[in-house]
């Protein structure tokens, strides 16, 4: 993306977390004018949150033990709609992603010469059938012994991140890297391009239950994102990777009601990672898991968001056009605001609690419109992904 596309895409909205996502930057941290990486490839948008380890610090300490249970009860962010206006165009459809989709108009420039059009069905094909040799990454085990009993997926927790005078939080899940410090989520739980703005002070939590922290909080150190999405507000590239520093807990401090930073080293030695695939075709068996917890169309309140949840099926396509969404896939599941980000995983191994990333979650729907969720949103994840993951992996902190 040259200079100028860039300042312009600061400017341009995509879909957001309710109460709008609204950068707050820290205090004597740098503005967002130059925290912007304009060496990236032109179809990654990349943000430098840290540039310091006072930077770092600084953020780590805004999430004292007492904000990160208080946040717990906080506003899950989910995703709004671009305002009209836009280089795009598509056939809406009823707000709230809910009812069945028309066919998608939109076309969007993809990384690495890929392009999107209505006619998607060569994108769902899979490498295997099509005859192509699509990229893989394998998961890996954590290094440090776990403590966990359960066999859920301890490398899927909470993000938490600054939203100008509130805090937010989303999913996401500890995905395999060569920085061993890489994390994924849905795009709008990073970026606002709705109001043209990053989230900051963020945080990714593993294996969070009921606001513990049992393998640590690490701190955003780069997020990275299709430019699509930042600039255009299109969902077929709803996600994030980013790029963390080395983990802490908080430890109680010498004097009374004080806590101090330890150190506990890189997050997939503590958690593992899990795999990446990409254009794995539709009717995949798939399990999404997640932190769901706002109430569903009819005020019901099935998830308080304090414990990890999952849904699994097999994987349909379910394009978008009010999200700008054509290759979209979906699965049967319930899931309300709060799982936004959550990894959905393909061969997944109870064993081992690893699989291999193959979405995110993205929004949900009403589809037989009794005011409850029953369908979830992901991109499908194609070569644009992998190329997005592989930038991410580089942009570790020094």
């Amino acid at each position: 993306m040259s200079p100028r596309a860039r300042r312009f895409a600061t400017t341009l909205g995509a879909l957001v977390a309710s109460g709008v996502l609204a950068m707050s930057a820290f205090a004597g941290g740098a503005s967002a004018d130059n925290t912007y990486n304009t060496t990236v490839p032109g179809s990654i948008t990349s943000i430098t949150l840290t540039k310091t380890s006072a930077d770092m610090k600084r953020i780590a300490e805004y999430w004292s033990p007492a904000r990160i249970k208080q946040a717990q009860d906080g506003t899950p962010a989910t995703p709004e709609i671009k305002p009209s206006g836009g280089a795009t165009t598509a056939t809406p459809a009823p707000s709230g992603g809910t009812g069945t989709p028309a066919t998608a108009t939109a076309t969007t420039a993809a990384a690495s010469g890929e392009s999107k059009t209505a006619n998607a069905t060569s994108y769902y094909s899979s490498s295997s059938s099509s005859g192509s040799t699509a990229p893989v990454v394998r998961p890996t085990l954590p290094k440090k012994p776990s403590s966990a009993t359960a066999k859920s997926p301890v490398t899927v927790g909470k993000v938490f991140f600054r939203l100008g005078d509130r805090d937010f939080w989303c999913s996401a899940s500890s995905v395999a890297s060569k920085s061993r410090s890489l994390v994924a989520t849905a795009g709008h739980c990073a970026y606002d391009a709705k109001q043209g703005r990053h989230a900051d002070y963020w945080i990714f939590i593993p294996g969070y239950d009921k606001g513990e922290t049992p393998y640590g909080v690490y701190v955003g150190h780069s997020l990275n994102l299709h430019e699509s999405f930042v600039g255009l507000g299109d969902y077929d590239y709803d996600y994030a990777f980013v790029n963390v520093h080395d983990g802490f807990i908080w430890k109680p401090g010498k004097s009374p009601n004080t806590y101090e930073m330890e150190p506990v080293g890189k997050l997939e030695d503590n958690v593992g990672g899990q795999g990446l695939v990409v254009k794995r075709g539709i009717g995949q068996a798939a399990l999404a898991f997640g932190y769901p917890a706002a109430p569903q169309i009819d005020g019901s309140r099935p998830y308080d968001g304090q414990k990890l949840r999952w849904c699994s099926g097999r994987t349909t396509r379910r394009p978008a056009p009010t999200y700008l969404m054509e290759l979209g896939i979906a699965l049967k599941c319930g899931f309300t605001g709060g799982a936004s980000g959550g990894p959905w995983l393909v061969d997944y191994n109870s064993a081992t609690g690893l699989g291999y990333l193959n979405g995110v979650n993205s929004f949900a729907w009403d589809v037989d419109t009794d005011r409850k969720y029953d369908l979830i949103s992901s991109p499908y994840f194609i070569t644009s992904t992998y190329n997005v993951y592989r930038w991410a992996d580089s942009q570790h902190a020094s």
